[in-house]
């Protein structure tokens, strides 16, 4: 794109361009660097470079104000018009959008948007290979052998809208996942970071943690299906309240069809969740867990607007100190339901003032317990109460008066996540993890580990 290769000259001309009642345009410019390994050895690594591009046209027309979203990647110079007509035509052709609302207005122009976006490449593993390799080397003297990844990506995030809106994002992410198996195969155990840099990461640390779970997983011990007290590390918590929070549409709730639904009608806004002080919120400006302080939003659905592009962000507290606070929501929805305007923001932190770290709260352990490495399958069988049912991985470990004493078989869980709030005898040590199901979607988390006295083992599931 000669005339125009900086992002937010893209932006400008399509704006220029539109002929549509309002229009916004999103350029998101991404860099992505990765490495992968087998055996203890390096596999493959790349870098990847790439641009997309939204327009957003609105038209008002005498039925109400419809819109038309067109995204396409690689737009080259002579793509732009014929984008941006498509938008047009989508939205000429469409009926009255429901979620109409004015265009974002008055959101001071951010003092970057002019510059070029940023780019992750290689060097962001220059700490982390060597060490990594380092790893290798310990885990083959161990007799293991190191499986994983290593992803980072950055996209720059250009907005712009026919009402003067001029903003940029930055958001780097990457993850870990590293998993230590025995040579035979029998036994395996996942460990996985979330990080903005790898800066933070420590794959000796990481290799230890594994080396532990093999050595326990050197004893065997069949248990059947049923309701066991159970450690869910952070990272299991994550996965559970991250389904928790794409469920809790404001509008679904009111209508009836969630777990956030009040017998009779209504919402169960102010009820009390849980017996622990737990405050589950998201912040743009969390740190460490930054994310886009204005909402970005690329398509409309339940918990999100096409027309809220731009809307600052700021802390919300989904639940604070066990009660439910807020339900997610658009301007639209928000008119509709009469709940506080609530956007989705993409981190989300559970805290509730405890100290212990899960290594703490597994000495802490009276009688019979069984400590979890993490879930996967996780899938949703009743919105009405959000009872999930998925499969324990990696490793599962039967605790006998605070002390691990050997792995045992894999289960089927079935659970809600708002159930396991309100039952949940204690939480540790708040800390950042990488969500296992989640992570392609969402990584921004920190949460601390939960005790459950009665966890649902529903039924054993064979393999590792």
């Amino acid at each position: 794109m000669s005339r125009f290769s900086k992002p937010h000259e893209i932006v400008e001309r399509a704006l220029e361009l539109s002929t549509a009642d309002g229009c916004v345009v999103i350029a998101d410019e991404e860099s992505s660097a990765n490495l992968r390994w087998a055996g203890n050895a390096l596999t493959t690594n790349g870098v990847t470079r790439g641009r997309t591009l939204t327009v957003i046209a609105t038209v008002d027309g005498a039925r109400g104000t419809a819109s038309g979203v067109v995204s396409r990647s690689a737009v080259t110079a002579d793509d732009l018009e014929p984008l941006v007509r498509a938008a047009e035509a989508a939205a000429r052709g469409a009926g009255p959008a429901e979620d109409a609302q004015p265009l974002v207005t008055g959101v001071p122009t951010s003092p970057d948007f002019t510059d070029a976006p940023a780019e992750t490449g290689s060097d962001v593993f220059a700490e982390f290979a060597p060490a990594l390799g380092d790893a290798f080397a310990r885990a083959r003297s161990g007799g293991r052998e190191l499986y994983g990844f290593a992803h980072h990506e950055l996209t720059s995030t250009y907005l712009g809208t026919s009402t003067g809106l001029r903003l940029r994002h930055d958001q780097p992410t990457g993850k870990l996942e590293l998993n230590a198996k025995s040579p035979d195969r029998t036994r395996s155990s996942w460990a996985g970071r979330a990080t903005r840099d790898f800066k933070d990461v420590d794959p000796a640390g990481l290799d230890a943690e594994l080396a532990q779970r093999l050595r326990w997983a050197e004893r065997r011990i069949a248990l059947p299906a049923g309701r066991y007290e159970t450690l869910l590390p952070p990272s299991a918590v994550a996965d559970l309240l991250i389904y928790q929070l794409w469920s809790s549409a404001a509008r679904d709730a009111a209508e009836g069809r969630t777990v956030f639904s009040a017998p009779g009608g209504g919402t169960r806004l102010g009820e009390t969740l849980s017996g622990l002080p737990l405050t589950l919120s998201s912040d743009p400006y969390a740190s460490g867990l930054e994310a886009a302080p204005f909402v970005i939003a690329h398509a409309s659905g339940d918990s999100s607007s096409v027309f809220d592009n731009g809307l600052p962000l700021a802390r919300t507290d989904w639940i604070r100190d066990g009660r439910l606070e807020h339900l997610t929501t658009t301007r639209h929805t928000a008119e509709l339901t009469g709940q506080p305007v609530a956007p989705a923001i993409d981190n989300l932190v559970l805290e509730a003032g405890g100290e212990r770290s899960l290594d703490e709260m597994v000495a802490a352990t009276t009688g019979r317990g069984l400590l979890l490495t993490c879930m996967w399958y996780i899938r949703e069988v009743d919105p009405a109460t959000l009872l999930l049912t998925g499969l324990t991985r990696d490793g599962v470990y039967l605790v006998e008066d605070g002390e691990v004493v050997g792995e045992v078989n894999n289960f089927r869980f079935n659970e809600s996540p708002v159930d396991l709030l309100s039952r949940a005898t204690e939480a540790g040590r708040t800390g950042k993890t990488l969500p296992r199901e989640w992570s392609d979607w969402f990584t921004r988390a920190a949460m601390p580990a939960l005790r459950i006295p009665d966890f649902n083992m529903s039924s054993v599931s064979p393999g590792v």
